[in-house]
């Protein structure tokens, strides 16, 4: 005769009860919508404590995340479809915008220097994803920060954060301020002008569009003012100047398939379109000969974007271009503004509101 005796159910202790509620928190951390509405979940919520258990209050220096907690741990940016808020819709851009390092970029005669950048990178969302994990771009960027910066370097970038992001869509732009040393007109004076200048990087529908935008800012004398000026002095004897005024062109350009084109050689393609660009270091004899310069390039905000417009086309690494002029008047408390587009690129129907505010040079 065999005699079986009752097995004894262990009671719980303490640990196997937190080890059930982590498990339950777990399941009610992933689960979707429509499983946390079931029966089951509204009896277990009862299980769950009421009251917050007592936290810790100091930093845990010696607390290490292995692998096994990394992989507990909530991700609702990859959750599913059905956490998404609003409606499922395709986002054009989501990324991250300002994050800053020093970038190693090469100047036209072969030199380098390093220059704080700032690096915006967007990528597309699909309707059903509920968003992007930001730092893997910033991850992405930063395996090839160290490297001499061009738009092939940017190219590998945007290609790690796409395939990392699961994403079709991506758009990678770079922005610095670049110096370069100028001589004054007359004088043996020579100083640092900096350039607000970006590369960008768009990667749309599988076709790839570099771009190269600049901040140009030049002194303009307005034609109008200096001939009513010229005419008080002639018949009436009249001391009268023209008026004119620091003036900002944002340019941005297309660069043509296979083409090279330096920072510096757009800066020099403006220089030849608006020559009175604003001086560093000047004498007596470079602000007189900087006012003749003015005398001799009067120009109204229309007459800049032709001009610029003109040594744009002319030059075959340029493709589509676009143009932003504004003139800060000094006569008016308004400003006069223009944009020139070339091509498909930069076709827009609406502006940015501020779009014109933003064209100022700060000293």
């Amino acid at each position: 005769m065999n005699i079986h005796t009752r097995e004894v159910e262990k009671l719980p202790d303490e640990n196997d009860v937190n080890d059930a509620l982590r498990v339950i928190r777990k399941w009610v951390a992933h689960a979707e919508n429509s499983r946390l509405r079931s029966p089951d979940a509204t009896i277990l919520a009862r299980l769950l404590p009421a009251e917050y258990p007592k936290l810790k209050d100091s930093y845990p220096d010696e607390f290490v995340a292995d692998a096994s907690y990394i992989d507990e741990m909530p991700d609702l940016q990859n959750g599913p479809s059905s956490l998404i808020r609003g409606q499922n819709r395709q986002i054009q851009h989501v990324g991250i915008s300002n994050f800053r390092l020093p970038i190693k970029f090469q100047s036209r005669d072969g030199g380098d220097q390093s220059l704080e950048t700032s690096v915006t990178g967007t990528v597309s969302l699909e309707a059903d994803k509920k968003g992007i994990n930001m730092s893997r771009i910033m991850r992405s960027f930063y395996n090839h920060a160290e490297k001499r910066f061009s738009f092939d370097v940017i190219a590998a970038a945007l290609d790690d954060y796409k395939r990392d992001l699961e994403s079709f869509d991506a758009r990678l732009q770079m922005r610095t301020s670049f110096p370069i040393k100028v001589s004054s007109l007359r004088s043996a004076l020579s100083g640092y002008q900096y350039y607000d200048m970006a590369l960008e990087l768009i990667d749309k529908n599988g076709l790839r569009t570099k771009v190269l935008h600049l901040d140009y800012v030049y002194s303009s004398t307005c034609p109008c003012s200096l001939e009513l000026s010229e005419h008080a002095r002639r018949d009436r004897g009249q001391l009268a100047t023209p008026h004119s005024q620091r003036s900002v062109a944002r340019i941005s350009v297309v660069l043509a398939e296979g083409k090279v084109l330096w920072f510096e050689d757009l800066i020099d393609l403006c220089r030849r379109a608006v020559p009175t660009e604003t001086q560093v270091m000047v004498k007596r004899q470079d602000e007189q000969a900087f006012a003749e310069l003015n005398a001799a390039n009067p120009i109204f905000v229309e007459d800049a974007a032709r001009l610029f417009c003109k040594v744009l086309n002319e030059d075959s690494r340029i493709g589509d271009f676009r143009v932003i002029a504004s003139h800060q008047e000094s006569l008016h408390s308004h400003d006069a503004v223009s944009v020139l587009t070339e091509g498909e690129t930069f076709v827009q129907t609406s502006l940015d509101p501020k779009l014109f505010a933003s064209l100022i040079h700060v000293g």
